[in-house]
């Protein structure tokens, strides 16, 4: 099976508690983060921030570097697929737009880390969502 490479932004945001945001896959309606594929002559992170704004509607500041990847396949009809590795790209959300590009194709739910990891059908992205606290505060006092 082929293997294609994405890039995901993870939008979170930080009140009382620590939230991310998962949006609704458009043909399936799984829980996912906003992901599409790389573009020539556009950094990774920031064709994930671009995906925030198109998928969700969230517009944010990234934080330097990857946080991980993980796999899935993804079909592409009904005799095809393949499998796709996700680079991820944490943004921090400083915005919530009321219209975005995809806003009537998909769905957005806010959840603390734990709970975004339940939402996920894919094991690695699961994991990478519950260390995701760790993971930003590594080497803070938080």
């Amino acid at each position: 099976m082929e293997t294609y490479n994405q890039v995901a932004a993870l939008p979170f945001r930080e009140g009382q508690d620590l939230e991310i945001c998962l949006i609704t896959s458009r043909e399936t309606g799984r829980w996912v983060l906003p992901k599409g594929w790389p573009k020539a002559g556009v950094a990774d992170d920031e064709m994930a921030a671009v995906e925030a704004i198109e998928e969700a509607g969230l517009v944010g500041t990234l934080l330097p570097g990857s946080i991980g990847i993980y796999s899935y396949t993804k079909k592409l009809h009904t005799f095809a697929q393949v499998t796709c590795v996700v680079e991820i790209f944490p943004l921090r959300v400083t915005d919530m737009l009321s219209e975005w590009p995809e806003q009537d194709q998909r769905r957005r739910q806010w959840a603390s880390p734990e709970d975004a990891a339940k939402m996920v059908d894919e094991p690695e992205l699961a994991a990478i969502l519950k260390g995701f606290q760790q993971t930003l505060y590594a080497g803070s006092d938080k």
